[in-house]
């Protein structure tokens, strides 16, 4: 089990997503520099998309200039096409994301696009980067959505999943993402599906996980796969969003939660959690009447509780 765990931040843009309300965009620039200033270093802070379907994200550009001023944060974007990844290559994104459900009905209701069409999208977005000179080239997963099952069409078999991550790893993505889309996933079905998806995509595209706490699963779900290897997991705070295209399937993890119960293990997130708190207060003010989760915001941290960086080095080496 990998010490250093990344934590990716997905509330602008997963959490956002789903709210009636338009956050102002003075108050998410806040949110953002706030969480990196309490030591989140990717944040996903936007989403390329028709401002006709998703006005809360129509600022994404701005937002994602700003977030370049920060230093040491990655800036993460979601893109639906190759139109999108090429917004977000101009407006100076880090790292591109490009979803593609392993449910085609998923797919059609979400992107409105077939696998095969998403593919081809895949390979336009790896034409688009491979053109940009080496220093300038942002990193491209493909996200396999819906990858633990939908909420549209049940059970995914297997055969289809591994397919889709061998096409998406020869269409030029640089890694490949699992995404529990409809909160579907547990633990044993975590430690199989990295296992499969490694053993086409190759353990070093395999590293991340997106999850939701849809049944209380969540974090269970979190140790599944630090068993299987995996270093990187997606969160929001406050526990916003989940998925306006799959029926049923809200609840990201919890940024504040995950965070304190990888620092308990002795696992460094480099996350200040105090800070990490008091960021919560913004959202709490901008958003009234939008329910924020956590079990650690309302408890608090144990007395005398330290993070794994100000542990005695025995102490790491007997929680890992």
């Amino acid at each position: 089990m990998a010490s250093q765990i990344l934590i990716s931040e997905v509330g602008p843009r997963d959490g956002l997503q789903n709210l009636d309300q338009v956050l102002p965009t003075a108050v998410k620039k806040a949110w953002i520099a706030a969480e990196a200033a309490a030591g989140v270093t990717e944040i996903e802070v936007g989403s390329f998309v028709p401002a006709k379907l998703l006005p809360q994200l129509a600022d994404t550009a701005e937002i994602v200039a700003f977030a370049r001023t920060i230093p040491g944060l990655t800036v993460a974007v979601l893109v639906p096409n190759a139109k999108g990844a090429a917004a977000a290559i101009a407006a100076g994104a880090h790292k591109i994301t490009l979803p593609l459900s392993v449910s085609e009905t998923h797919s059609l209701a979400n992107l409105r696009r077939t696998h095969e069409q998403v593919l081809a999208e895949a390979r336009a977005i790896a034409d688009l980067i491979a053109a940009l000179p080496v220093e300038q080239r942002p990193h491209f997963e493909g996200s396999l959505s819906t990858v633990f099952g939908c909420t549209l069409e049940g059970a995914i078999p297997d055969a289809q999943v591994m397919r889709l991550a061998e096409a998406l790893m020869q269409a030029g993505c640089d890694e490949i993402g699992l995404a529990d889309t409809t909160g579907y996933a547990d633990p044993a079905g975590v430690r199989n599906m990295v296992r499969m998806v490694r053993d086409v995509a190759g353990a070093a595209a395999v590293t991340g996980i997106h999850l939701h706490n849809t049944r209380g699963l969540g974090l269970a779900n979190v140790l599944a796969g630090l068993d299987a290897g995996l270093t990187t997991f997606d969160s929001s705070l406050g526990g916003l969003g989940g998925c306006p295209f799959a029926p049923g399937a809200s609840g990201n993890i919890v940024t504040e939660d995950l965070v304190f119960m990888l620092e308990a293990m002795g696992l460094d997130t480099g996350i200040d959690i105090p800070k990490l708190l008091a960021t919560r207060a913004i959202l709490a003010e901008a958003l009234p009447d939008e329910p924020l989760y956590g079990f650690v915001p309302d408890a608090g941290l144990p007395l005398g509780f330290a993070p794994a960086i100000a542990r005695p080095q025995h102490e790491l080496e007997m929680a890992v």
